[in-house]
């Protein structure tokens, strides 16, 4: 059964803070129009009944479907999907637009909980289907074109055959879900929501104390450092718990599925080789002195200084005119980058912000970070933003736009095989954040222009491929660690502090107290091992990118065609039409040639 999990949220329609002008909110009536309303009652009752007549129609009688019968009983799963996925999409949506409102978290719960229940006489489908016999299956994809469209999914789910626990199991993992991992990632939620920081004796959350490390006031940036780490420290018990209890419950199922490393599971779900992730891994780790090592260097000195710490990091340079950039601005500059690259792109993207599938706004309660959710593939994608006017937000708004470009070309292919693996479903994010940096860059006026637009970009992808490694490493080494007995949080600080200094490289000293900034990353927690698709995803739009400034016409269909493919095709037949390969250990060099290439124009700019 493919829940679609709940995407974090707030609300908006609030006028920004430092002018931002108007910032748009979501509109969720197009799931629901509340909370009450009385078509959630309707279609939980339908949920319950349908997933009782599916299990009675089809428990025991799978292996035995011809074409026909198949595509009635997929064409069934699939509204089983998008109503179950509708509920839970407005119900996650709504909650994390105020993680702290109790009623919303209880509104989750409640629906997690019943859909769950509805949902565990279902649990026979993947079983049933991982034991018919392969030549059976391949003899009706042979004879049935229809049917042969969805050899993808059985293909990704029958990879999971020797890891398939026994019916009862299965049933029971179902149902206990809901005070699992779930629970777990909601405690985090809202603890992270609630956190308060001082900074200059005023209060803010979390983002708006982050969004304080990109600030042009040097001892404005050390001040919310310092917050940060005083915070989390008060808070590390609670924060190392919630690991330790999810990388042991992942150790518990992990060993009943005789999975061979924690990362297997996520490189199933990717549909991915573990070899093409560790040559991706090789790759930018031995890249960390010619990358991250060299551009921070650069960087200490265009600060002036011998070190760098860590507000240091993403500091803005000393020629870089402050600037604050209003919503429509913003819209504007993405837009017409969109455009440029195709006027498809921008028609698709228009909606986004004319029928309320944005929130932009940052208040209280709301989840930090930014994201496109794709809801189901019979209403459209809402993108999340806490949006405060820096240059970085406006690549945060083409990043996410970019998803749900993706999200709605790739509906076309049902509830089944829309969904793409998350090493292709940063895709067309990053391309959209590479088309708005090149129309910016090809727009600047001044060498000081370009040398300020060059390094935000190198920072970003620094920040999108060698710090996501080493997010990665810590990850492998943190579930290692665990296997081995409980941590402590002195444990855990001193696992996160291991990768710190290989990747950023010797130019940084790490104040006290950074040790703890694992405990607020999300991804470590509501998805293990998900960050190298970051990483992945930069690398093969790096690639990607080389070839479209070198394609004449015809680049642009082969990519929508790509992104229309969603989840049905594997990466290298998605790739193929491009001339490009991931499993090629000298993929990965290739993009990661187009970083070194920006540092190399920086480097020369100094000379």
């Amino acid at each position: 059964m493919r829940m679609i999990p709940p995407a974090p949220v707030f609300d908006a329609n609030a006028t920004g803070p430092g002018g931002l002008g108007a910032l748009p909110e979501w509109d969720l009536a197009d799931l629901y129009a509340a909370p009450d309303a009385p078509e959630i009652a309707r279609d939980m009752d339908w949920l319950e009944g349908e997933c009782a007549r599916f299990a009675a129609d089809y428990e025991g009688r799978l292996a035995g479907l011809d074409a026909g019968g198949w595509l009635d009983c997929i064409a069934r799963y699939e509204a089983i999907n998008r109503v179950s996925g509708r509920i839970m999409s407005y119900a996650g949506l709504r909650y994390y637009q105020n993680t702290v409102d109790a009623a919303r978290a209880k509104f989750l719960s409640d629906c997690q909980d019943r859909i769950t229940g509805y949902t565990t006489p279902l649990v026979f489908f993947s079983l049933e289907i991982n034991r018919i016999e392969d030549g059976v299956l391949e003899a009706l994809f042979a004879a049935d074109a229809g049917f042969a469209r969805y050899k993808a999914v059985f293909d990704r789910l029958r990879a999971m055959r020797p890891h398939q626990l026994s019916d009862e199991l299965e049933r029971f993992l179902h149902d206990q879900s809901v005070v699992g991992a779930s629970a777990w990632n909601k405690l985090f939620d809202e603890t992270i929501a609630a956190l308060e920081f001082e900074v200059d004796g005023e209060t803010f959350g979390i983002e708006g104390t982050l969004n304080f490390m990109t600030d042009p006031d040097r001892a404005k940036r050390e001040a919310a450092a310092h917050a940060l780490a005083e915070v989390f420290e008060q808070n590390v018990k609670l924060f190392a718990r919630v690991h330790n209890t999810l990388a042991k419950e992942k150790e518990v199922e992990d060993r009943w599925r005789k999975m061979p490393t924690p990362q297997t599971g996520r490189h199933l779900s990717n549909d991915v080789e573990p070899e093409v992730v560790e040559a991706l891994r090789n790759a930018v780790v031995a890249a960390y002195p010619r990358l991250s090592h060299r551009y921070y260097a650069l960087k200490a000195k265009w600060l002036g200084l011998d070190k760098l710490q860590v507000w240091d990091r993403n500091a803005p340079l000393p020629i870089e005119e402050p600037k604050t950039v209003d919503w429509e601005t913003a819209k504007a500059t993405v837009m017409g980058a969109y455009a440029d690259f195709s006027p498809k792109m921008a028609e698709l993207a228009a909606p986004f912000f004319d029928r309320g599938w944005i929130d932009a706004g940052v208040k209280p309660g709301k989840a930090p970070g930014a994201f496109a959710h794709p809801t189901v593939t019979d209403v459209h994608p809402y993108v999340m933003l806490n949006y405060l006017g820096k240059p970085r937000d406006v690549m945060t708004l083409a990043h996410e736009l970019g998803h749900g470009v993706h999200q709605v070309l790739a509906a076309e292919q049902g509830e089944l095989l829309s969904s793409t693996p998350l090493t292709l479903a940063e895709t067309a994010s990053v391309f959209g954040e590479m088309l708005t940096f090149r129309k910016l860059l090809a727009a600047a006026e001044t060498p000081a222009q370009r040398k300020t637009l060059l390094a935000g970009k190198v920072e970003d992808m620094i920040n999108t491929v060698v710090r996501q490694i080493a997010f990665y490493d810590f990850e492998c080494k943190l579930h290692d660690a665990r296997r081995q007995g409980e941590l402590t949080p002195e444990d855990i600080n001193e696992i996160w502090m291991s990768v710190q200094g290989e990747s950023l490289g010797p130019v940084f000293e790490f104040m006290p107290g950074y040790e703890t900034f694992w405990a607020y990353i999300p991804h470590f927690v509501h998805s293990p091992f998900y960050v190298y698709a970051y990483a992945f995803g930069d690398g093969l739009v790096n690639a990607l990118y080389a070839v479209y400034e070198e394609s004449g016409a015809g680049f642009q269909d082969r990519y929508f065609d790509m992104l229309k493919a969603g989840g049905s095709k594997h990466h290298k037949a998605l790739l193929a039409p491009f001339g490009l390969d991931a499993a090629d250990p000298a993929f990965w060099d290739k993009g990661l040639s187009m970083i070194e290439g920006m540092i190399d124009e920086l480097e020369a700019m100094e000379a």
